[in-house]
């Protein structure tokens, strides 16, 4: 009897073990309610992208052959969000059987995540930097962007991020990956390599934000100082420079609302060690990909002549699918007349202000108008 050892569990390990039984069952309890939020989610982001592809595909009054490229770039990765990034993680969270150790496939869908969030950032970031170079230089804009330089730009946002992400790819590489039962993503553990991690943010969140911010916020100074110009002489009550600011604010509100969370998280997890709580992390990790809905409305649906090309599209595809219909209703040539008195009437203008490259010709306008009625020496 002497010669046998019997090891009983302690009182802390069963605590341990019902704790985690616990936790497990309650993100398995959760995890159809995410992946209905995802679904509905990705849905809305196809939709809204199609759309915008439908109408951009051809040219849209008031847009420059850039800002297109730029704006089909930016429709190209957000349109990702719901074609690729969701369904491989649904795919993951049907199929995962939860096991600790390394998982090539999750790792190969961790690298798409990353990439993705970063070709959107960096695309955003080039689409300010466009805007900023064609309100400020305007007579030089043709030789300082041109079309090669354009494309250039919209290559290296979705060049660069695959280069400087693709050791999360390898499951043997420099960070380790791990499917999170909270958020349903395969996710890096960034604490694995905190410098690798803190590299990510140096070379793609902070730069792409501090573009953003000061491009937008010149644009706003700018276009806030036209507006107490025009409200100063009285010329017409300064509606055009409202335009801009109605743009500027929300398109960087939402930016950073939509990826800062995850920024932060991705951040805490990699100086701590530690995870935040189920529903935080599930929001954080899922909101930039509303980025990619929101996106529609900021830079497209709030702009006249974008909306009125949509019509025309969507009724030319309504009569290619019931013919004859045009000569029932004629409809056809109410919304073709409508788009041709658009440009005829006192808001074509306005209207043209409202699109991505619209405070360019907003301030140069305005600065025109300026130099017109100021009254002239002698």
């Amino acid at each position: 009897m002497s010669g046998i050892n019997i090891s009983l569990p302690s009182s802390t390990d069963a605590e341990y073990n019902v704790t985690e039984t616990d936790l497990h069952r309650t993100l398995e309890a959760h995890r159809t309610i995410k992946i209905g939020i995802i679904s509905v989610l990705g849905v809305m982001i196809t939709l809204g992208n199609i759309a915008v592809v439908m109408v951009i595909a051809s040219a849209v009054s008031g847009w420059s052959r850039n800002s297109r490229y730029f704006l089909l770039s930016l429709t190209g990765a957000d349109s990702a969000f719901g074609l690729l990034i969701m369904p491989l993680n649904l795919c993951v969270s049907f199929m995962k059987e939860y096991n600790e150790g390394p998982d090539p496939f999750c790792h190969v869908v961790a690298f798409f995540n990353a990439t993705i969030y970063s070709t959107c950032m960096y695309t955003l970031a080039t689409i300010s930097l466009e805007r900023y170079i064609a309100v400020f230089y305007p007579l030089k804009y043709s030789t300082v962007l041109t079309r090669r330089r354009a494309l250039l730009l919209i290559l290296f946002a979705w060049i660069f991020p695959p280069i400087l992400l693709i050791p999360i790819s390898f499951p043997a590489g420099i960070i380790e990956v791990y499917f999170s039962r909270a958020s349903l993503v395969c996710n890096p553990m960034y604490s694995s390599n905190v410098t690798y991690s803190l590299s990510l943010t140096g070379f793609i969140f902070f730069p792409c934000s501090a573009i953003m911010t000061f491009c937008n916020l010149r644009l706003w100074i700018a276009a806030k100082r036209q507006r107490l110009r025009l409200r100063k002489h009285s010329w017409g009550g300064g509606y055009r420079p409202k335009v801009a600011l109605r743009v500027l604010v929300p398109v960087m509100t939402v930016y950073y609302t939509c990826w800062t969370p995850c920024m932060v998280i991705m951040l805490y997890n990699a100086i701590s060690g530690s995870s935040v709580p189920e529903w935080i992390e599930f929001i954080a990790v899922w909101l930039p990909t509303s980025n990619g809905f929101l996106n529609c409305i900021f830079y497209f649906w709030i702009n006249h002549s974008f909306r009125r090309k949509f019509h025309l599209v969507l009724q030319k595809l309504c009569l290619g699918l019931c013919p004859g219909a045009d000569t029932d209703s004629g409809c056809i040539n109410t919304v073709e007349s409508s788009v041709v008195l658009g440009w005829n009437d006192n808001h074509s203008l306005h209207e043209r202000f409202s699109s991505v490259s619209s405070t360019c010709a907003l301030l140069m306008l305005m600065a025109t108008e300026t130099s017109i009625r100021e009254p002239q020496p002698g």
